[in-house]
Formats: C-alpha cells, structure tokens, sequence
C-alpha cells in the first residue's frame, strides 16, 4: 500500500506510527515504545536513506511524547524535505499535533483529529508517577494561594503547597513557552510563509492550541471543523478518494501489524526500509 500510494502521489511516503491503541499495557510496560523520543531520529534517519527529491508525505498516527524529541525530529526532517505534507488517519495528539504544525499542508479526514498541545509535568505522588497539565499546576497554586488567606482553608491548602518543589513552578512556566513557541514559529516559518498576516495567524494558532483551560482535557479531540475556523491550512481527505483509500490502508495494515506482532511503533517507507520497535514484555518476578 505504501508503494501503491507511492505511484499516485509520486511524493515520499513515510509512515510513523504507534501502537498505543491496540496494546493498552503499553504505559504501563514500556511508554517510551509509543511515545515521541528521542530514538525516532534513528528511524527517520533509517526510512530517509536513500529518498530522493523535496516532496514527503508523513502519515502519522501517535499520542505523542517529548516536545524536545519533536522539536529535534521536525529539524531533521527539515533538512531533508523542503515541502512536507502531514496526514492524520486517526489522531495526532500532544507532541505529534505539535509535528503536524510544521507542516507545509495538513491532511484530514472526518474521521481524523488533533488533539491540544499544553504541556503536561510529570510527577511522583503516593500512588506513582502521574502526568498533570503545566497550566493546572499553575492555576491550582493560584487557588491555594487565595485559600490560604482563609484561617478555616488554611490548613488544608498548605498541604497542597506542601507537593510543590523548589523548581515545580518554573518549570511549567517555560514547558508552556516552549510548545507555543515550537507551533508558533514551525506555522510561520512554513505553513504561512509568505502570508503577510502569518506571524499573527501563527501566534494565535499557538496560544489557542495550548490553552488547557479551553479545552478542559489534554485527551480532547480537536475536529478538522474546528481546526479550519483558525485558520489551519487543512486539505480535505475525501477530496481525493484515492489518497483516502490508499492511506487509510496503509494505515489499517499498521493497525493488524499492531494486533498480531510484537511491534509496538512503525516507521517505514514507500521503498520498504523500516525502523519496527517491539514491546518487550516485563519480566515474570522469581519466586
């Protein structure tokens, strides 16, 4: 399918996509098979090998990761292709929406979402590490503030102050500056290149897609609808009923390989070179 879609496109084709759906134990065993990391620069470096011309089409299927390994992906990626398309079969969340705003053109279909790009902290609590948005942490130390003006809520909300660490604040004041800052510049420096309103289209974009108290939920599922009323270059998937119905299948060959192998992540070509990421299961404890 990628070779069929190959020949209809005659653009790159690169599939990047993870298998978090499909093995539910993954958080739990390994997260950073599924996860955007640092390692994917070695698959991308692999499938690229020996890709010719300026034109790549990323199928990408992720529920994100580090906005630092994105950022370093993206740059590479860059470097390589100077017009790339993103197409989103299913969902590209957190740090995989944050990729998809380094596109040239965005292609979705009814079916397809993004999701928003607040950074979440990761924190260890009684019960083991959690991941909260930056922006609640924030808001919630706001809150304890104000209840600690109170002499009945006094005691309760130091408590809370209690979980905070010396750095806790600081650092989810800059994850938030980086991810409006990641979108904001890859919107202006491609999508709206040469768009005399692009940096405003791009500020606005950034700080709309980060804005957790917008969205209540960093799983929230952000529809193509809402995506084009803020302007977001986005190409309709049916429009070509071709393009649909070969990426959707090499898209639903990735969610078989999912289910019936090991692999946990898939990046591969139009040529055949694959970079695969197997789960490894957790060790059976000795008696």
């Amino acid at each position: 399918y990628l070779q069929k879609l190959y020949k209809h496109t005659r653009r790159n084709i690169i599939l990047y996509a993870s298998g978090w759906l499909q093995k539910s134990q993954i958080f739990e065993v390994s997260p950073e098979d599924a996860l955007i990391s640092d390692e994917d620069i070695h698959a991308f470096m692999e499938v690229s090998n020996g890709l010719r011309g300026p034109n790549l089409d990323l199928i990408l299927h992720s529920p994100g990761g580090s906005a630092e390994a994105a950022e370093a992906l993206v740059s590479y990626l860059r470097s390589r292709f100077s017009h790339i398309r993103v197409i989103v079969p299913q969902l590209a969340m957190s740090a995989a929406s944050m990729v998809t705003c380094s596109a040239d053109e965005i292609v979705l279909g009814k079916h397809s979402f993004l999701g928003p790009t607040d950074p979440q902290i990761r924190l260890p609590t009684d019960v083991g590490i959690t991941y909260v948005p930056a922006q609640a942490v924030l808001d919630q130390f706001e809150k304890a503030l104000e209840g600690c003006l109170e002499p009945e809520t006094l005691p309760a909300w130091l408590s809370v102050l209690g979980q905070y660490g010396p750095s806790l604040l600081v650092q989810c004041e800059t994850a938030l500056e980086l991810s409006r800052e990641l979108v904001r510049t890859w919107l202006e420096n491609y999508m709206f290149k040469g768009d005399r309103d692009g940096k405003m289209k791009a500020e606005k974009i950034a700080s709309w897609l980060a804005d957790h108290q917008h969205f209540k939920s960093h799983s929230r599922h952000i529809p193509r609808t809402d995506l084009q009323r803020q302007e977001i270059k986005i190409k309709n998937l049916e429009d070509d009923e071709t393009l649909q119905d070969l990426s959707l299948s090499v898209f639903h060959a990735a969610t078989h390989a999912f289910v019936g192998t090991p692999s946990a992540k898939i990046v591969e070509n139009h040529t055949g070179r694959a970079f695969i990421k197997n789960l490894v299961p957790m060790p059976i404890p000795l008696p």
